[in-house]
């Protein structure tokens, strides 16, 4: 078979197309072959000398075009009617075949015809601008229903624009195009109209939505299909806290993302949030939300620290501390600390038991920690303890003066601020296990801090004894018994001692 050349004016290329080079006498296509948009006569010059670069194919195979190529079939008439002369793939309508005929086929160069067919799915579909511009005829139908009729011999070239709504999902563009005689063009486009005044449509959720979380890094990273709007700006990515309702744009915040994959790091808070993808269209039109798809962020997130706290001493002396639990619902326990020394791990908001000196100052500190281990600011507080570890002075002016009914006790009260009370003791002589003699005292009586006599009533057996009076303050300090600066003073009892 040998390629004629046409002899018409220069014309323009043809778009990237897969050609069916028919042969023999019933035409059928005999060849299948894919090319650049190069001009017929560099394409021919090309398959001529590469020799075995041609494939044969069955003469019932048929060439498929892979949306959204237009499938053009060529043919010796106006009434497109019969086989194909030459079967292609274009990538858009735009030819200008001058007075002659079209490249890398035989047909006539007056008295042929084209039909572009095209299926494609348009998303959510919207409002679209169709043109159309040829010399000669043209019709443009959209699903069957015929939108531009120009269908006539012309001896320039006619045009028409038409607007219309398509509904989503796929639909099928046929375009018919003849030339009789004369210069031959066509040119045929069709496109979303983007105004915001005029595109009410909002594209579809985007589909096949995934998200996969590494721990170790905080990454989500999210997948999904791309959407089939012609009118597509991009997509943005939207994230929550599972359990609320307010969405947060973590992804296309200023300009819609134009890939079809997005990484983001959540909070490290140990809770489980949501993401959502929606796409938006150069109307500014966004989607409704793709399924959300959860994930639970790892928890490196301190819980805050503890407020309030406040510390206070009480008998001992020993300190007790109170606080008001953080905000952080995965508390789990808390660290104490005194002076910088973890004292005790509590799980209640107070603490109890620690000893403490008198006349000292002291810093402790609470700190909360949560499941995961993480552990909060300190909260502290400072306190200096009152009172100190001296005795009161020594009681004087002791005096003793025996009585029918007991013992008379008068002295001088000790005058000091801090004195809470005093004792008043008693020691008898006994004689331990080697003969030796031996004061034992004993308690008798407590009195207030300004009495100054006590009666103490005894037998009347006319024995030697002593009594003291002891002065204790409000810190429990208190001279011992045996200390040598009490002053004990001596007295006989009435009556008579018993024989030995």
């Amino acid at each position: 078979m040998r390629l004629r050349r046409n002899t018409g004016p220069t014309r323009t290329a043809l778009p990237p197309r897969i050609i069916c080079l028919p042969a023999g006498p019933e035409r059928a296509p005999l060849f299948v072959i894919t090319r650049t948009r190069l001009s017929a006569l560099a394409t021919t010059a090309a398959l001529v000398a590469s020799g075995g670069l041609l494939t044969a194919t069955p003469a019932s195979a048929a060439v498929t075009c892979a949306s959204p190529l237009w499938k053009a079939d060529y043919y010796a008439n106006t009434t497109l009617t019969g086989t194909p002369k030459l079967t292609t793939c274009d990538s858009v309508i735009a030819e200008n075949y001058g007075l002659g005929d079209p490249a890398v086929t035989t047909l006539p160069k007056d008295n042929f015809g084209v039909r572009w067919t095209l299926s494609r799915d348009f998303g959510s579909g919207g409002p679209f601008t169709f043109t159309a511009e040829a010399q000669d005829g043209i019709r443009v139908s959209l699903d069957g229903v015929r939108k531009i009729d120009l269908w006539k011999n012309n001896s320039t070239t006619q045009k028409k624009t038409v607007d219309l709504t398509i509904p989503s999902g796929r639909h099928t563009i046929v375009v018919h195009y003849a030339t009789w005689t004369g210069a031959a063009n066509v040119k045929v486009a069709y496109t979303p109209r983007t105004s915001a005044t005029v595109d009410k449509v909002r594209p579809l959720a985007p589909a096949g939505f995934t998200v996969a979380y590494d721990k170790t890094l905080n990454k989500v990273t999210a997948r999904w299909t791309a959407n089939k709007e012609m009118d597509l700006a991009g997509y943005r990515v939207y994230r929550r806290l599972t359990g609320t309702t307010a969405w947060s744009r973590v992804g296309g915040t200023t300009t819609p993302l134009t890939t079809t994959t997005f990484t983001n790091s959540p909070p490290p808070t140990g809770q489980a949030y949501a993401y959502e993808i929606r796409a938006v269209d150069k109307a500014g039109n966004e989607s409704i939300g793709t399924v959300d798809l959860p994930i639970t962020s790892v928890d490196r997130t301190a819980p805050g620290a503890p407020t309030g706290l406040k510390a206070e001493v009480y008998s001992g002396p020993r300190i007790a501390l109170a606080w008001t639990a953080p905000s952080a619902t995965d508390v789990a326990s808390y660290r104490v600390y005194a002076d910088g020394v973890l004292v005790d791990t509590v799980t209640d908001t107070q603490y109890k038991d620690h000893w403490v000196d008198l006349a000292t100052t002291y810093r402790f500190t609470v700190r909360a920690v949560d499941r995961a281990g993480n552990v909060s600011a300190a909260a502290a507080v400072s306190l200096t303890t009152e009172g100190d570890r001296v005795a009161p002075a020594p009681i004087t002016g002791m005096k003793a003066t025996p009585r029918e009914d007991g013992v008379f006790l008068e002295w001088t009260p000790n005058r000091e601020p801090d004195v809470k009370h005093v004792q008043v003791y008693k020691a008898v002589q006994e004689v331990d296990g080697d003969g030796n003699p031996f004061w034992s005292a004993h308690l008798v009586e407590y009195l207030g801090p300004d009495d100054s006599s006590f009666l103490h009533g005894s037998d009347v057996d006319g024995e030697t004894v002593i009594y003291a009076v002891i002065a204790v303050d409000k810190w429990n300090n208190m001279l011992a018994v045996s200390d040598p600066a009490v002053n004990w003073v001596e007295v006989t009892e009435l009556g008579t001692p018993e024989a030995p």
